[in-house]
């Protein structure tokens, strides 16, 4: 465990500490809430980094450094936002994803325009979204949120 994990580990517990002071029942409540929500993530958590296991071994270096490397320009940063908007699953997989992209090769703004638009856009929801917002709404919104990943991705390239 890195320390980040363990600082919150530690504030995580530091608040329960003082709120169990003050309403044992009521922390009994939040950590009852705080145990069913992890045991529903849990099976999408190990699918994610099983994925990144996979991915890790089975995909090579090589591959995703002409696909999204840095020497791509334009086309990595289309396949960035590209997987990002097909991507389901809670917007906390794609970091372990997007760091196993960035240890094999593949340019930083690529990458951020995949977190970005798996988190914006809703390619998989697409239909649901059209039903309840129109079709009208629901192509104009995620085609606004792809160019905006490119956008973050690019600019991201100029920070870094």
């Amino acid at each position: 465990m890195d320390l980040t994990g363990i600082v919150y580990l530690a504030g995580v517990g530091i608040a329960y500490a003082v709120f169990w002071r003050r309403s044992p029942e009521r922390s009994k409540k939040a950590l009852s809430a705080g145990t069913s929500s992890f045991k529903g993530m849990l099976p999408t958590f190990i699918a994610v980094f099983g994925l990144v296991g996979l991915f890790d071994v089975f995909i090579p270096p090589a591959l995703i450094e002409r696909w999204m490397g840095s020497s791509s320009g334009a086309l990595s940063l289309l396949v960035g936002t590209g997987l990002g908007t097909v991507a389901a699953g809670p917007p906390a997989a794609a970091y372990p994803i997007a760091a196993t992209l960035l240890k094999n090769g593949a340019w930083a703004p690529a990458v951020a325009a995949f977190i970005v638009s798996w988190i914006l856009v809703g390619f998989i929801s697409l239909p649901m979204e059209s039903k309840i917002f129109g079709a009208r709404f629901a192509i104009l919104r995620n085609g606004l949120s792809m160019i905006a990943a490119a956008v973050i991705g690019l600019l991201m390239g100029v920070v870094l």
